[in-house]
């Protein structure tokens, strides 16, 4: 009985089921009740139909229990077993035993195995990949194809079985003639000797063919040495246009610094022309748009004073048609002239009584006359600013619009209009 004998059968009982603890120290002395238990659970185990006698009191019981046992292992499951090491109930029989349980176990085992495939197997019955059984399949179809010309030499062979078969048992039952057999060795010897003699041959011609080579291989070696002094020969020569070809060289890396100056040169004055005729067209737009900002203000400016002078006119000339002012006439109370007021150039206000006749139309005259310088001063002022913002708004549009030397004569006599318009 080993160690590892009596571990294993432990660990083998305890993994199939065992409801007992089986120690180590179980087998140290010999235990007939623990191994007759064991071995009836083994066989229920085996096959649970079995019906074995448990009675092992009397010596004559053991060897029947014994006997039995040993006799369902060997027609069951073909293994045999020593009756007196099982009879002995110590670490031998535990080697015996062991025989019964490794087959249990190993049974298991494969159970578990086959289980875990099987549900392997479900899982991935729809993840097949043939992809991966593509040279299984060439594989399998070549020796298919081998299989099948294999099979038709074979028949062809045993087609001329009939033939050889008699030529084969003529063969065998001819006596055997030492004349022919030693001719046939002789023959044989010689053709040994010829081969021989062909492979000394093929020795000689090989140091000769050796000599040749080498014969060969030093005159390559010398066309390379006559080759690589022509080409130093040749690399260390000018040629006679290189000079030539330096100094069109140099005119060439000139004319290219020339060629890259001027294009950035001329690039760069493009982009300026192009900055200055936008920058150009930005100020005539905006003097234009301001031409036409002031336009607009003067016409409005024209229409507000035209309304007012209207008003101023229509107030003038209305006379009140209340019939009771002598009264006012009798109690010394002189009425007021009314004084028309009439627009003139630039704004300007004339104003004058409209009746006449009267002690007080001198004072009233002198009074208009002095109203009429104040008035004309005025006049005169406003008719010079807007003269000065004509002439500006001329200036500008001369200096955005028109080139130097050159004058917008429809520009200008529309620019006169629209001031004479303004009077």
């Amino acid at each position: 009985m080993s160690f590892r004998d009596l571990r294993n059968f432990t660990e083998m009982m305890r993994a199939l089921g065992y409801p007992r603890l089986i120690s180590m120290e179980n087998f140290r002395s010999p235990n007939f009740p623990l191994v007759a238990e064991i071995l009836i659970w083994l066989v229920k185990r085996y096959e649970p139909q079995m019906e074995i006698p448990s009675d092992v009191d009397t010596e004559s019981d053991r060897v029947f229990f014994i006997k039995a046992v040993a006799q369902f292992m060997a027609t069951k499951a073909h293994v045999k077993l020593n009756l007196k090491r099982l009879y002995q109930a110590d670490g031998y029989a535990v080697k015996e035993m062991l025989k019964i349980t490794s087959i249990l176990y190993n049974a298991m085992k494969t159970k578990e195995n086959t289980d875990g495939e099987q549900s392997n197997d479900e899982n991935s019955k729809f993840k097949f990949d043939l992809g991966s059984k593509i040279a299984d399949l060439k594989v399998a179809r070549q020796l298919g194809s081998d299989i099948t010309a294999k099979g038709a030499a074979l028949f062809d062979l045993l087609g001329h079985e009939e033939d050889l078969r008699e030529s084969r048992t003529a063969a065998i039952a001819r006596p055997l003639e030492i004349t022919e057999t030693e001719r046939a060795l002789r023959a044989a010897v010689k053709d040994v000797t010829e081969s021989i003699q062909m492979t000394k041959d093929l020795l000689n011609n090989v140091s000769s063919d050796e000599a040749s080579l080498e014969a060969k291989i030093e005159k390559k070696k010398q066309d390379l040495e006559r080759n690589q002094k022509r080409l130093q020969t040749l690399q260390s020569v000018r040629p006679a246009f290189m000079d030539e070809y330096e100094k069109i060289e140099e005119d060439l890396q000139k004319q290219y610094q020339t060629y890259v100056e001027k294009f950035h040169n001329l690039s760069f004055l493009e982009r300026q022309l192009d900055d200055h005729h936008r920058a150009e067209q930005e100020r005539f737009e905006e003097a234009e748009m301001a031409m036409k900002t002031r336009q607009n203000k003067l016409k409005e400016e024209e229409k507000r004073l035209m309304r007012s002078g209207a008003k101023d006119e229509d107030s003038d000339v209305d006379i009140p048609e209340d019939e009771g002012s002598d009264s006012d006439i009798d109690d010394g109370q002189q009425p007021r002239p009314r004084h028309a007021q009439i627009s003139g150039r630039g704004g300007a206000r004339f104003i004058g009584s409209m009746r006449g006749g009267d002690s007080e139309e001198s004072e009233d005259s002198e009074i208009d006359v002095d109203n009429d310088d104040e008035d004309g001063e005025e006049d005169e002022d406003e008719e010079e600013e807007e003269n000065e913002d004509l002439d500006e708004d001329n200036d500008s549009l001369e200096g955005s619009s028109v080139k130097p030397g050159r004058s917008n004569p429809l520009l200008h006599t529309q620019i006169l209009e629209e001031s004479d318009n303004d009077f």
